[in-house]
């Protein structure tokens, strides 16, 4: 995806439904297939891909910078979980 390509509708959809899901009852997974008519695991990678184009930051910037503080987390996670040397310093 580029980053200098407006969003198309289904972009904004996935923003959009970003934005209320934690509102929404029932497991997040369950309103991806309800909602958005498709698998968790196809959000999960299209979102990963939008998050990191202006476009998406220009049209929902809040969203879109949770969304990358919180996989960035996620990486450090991983990555300090890797070290040889656990918590020695």
């Amino acid at each position: 995806m580029s980053t200098d390509q407006p969003l198309s509708a289904h972009d904004c959809a996935l923003l959009d439904f970003e934005r209320v899901a934690f509102t929404l009852e029932g497991s997040k997974e369950a309103n991806i297939r309800l909602v958005l008519e498709m698998s968790p695991t196809k959000y999960y990678r299209l979102m990963s891909a939008l998050i990191d184009t202006r476009a998406a930051f220009e049209y929902d910037p809040l969203t879109t910078m949770r969304l990358r503080k919180s996989r960035d987390e996620r990486r450090r996670t991983r990555m300090e979980g890797r070290r040889a040397d656990r918590g020695r310093p």
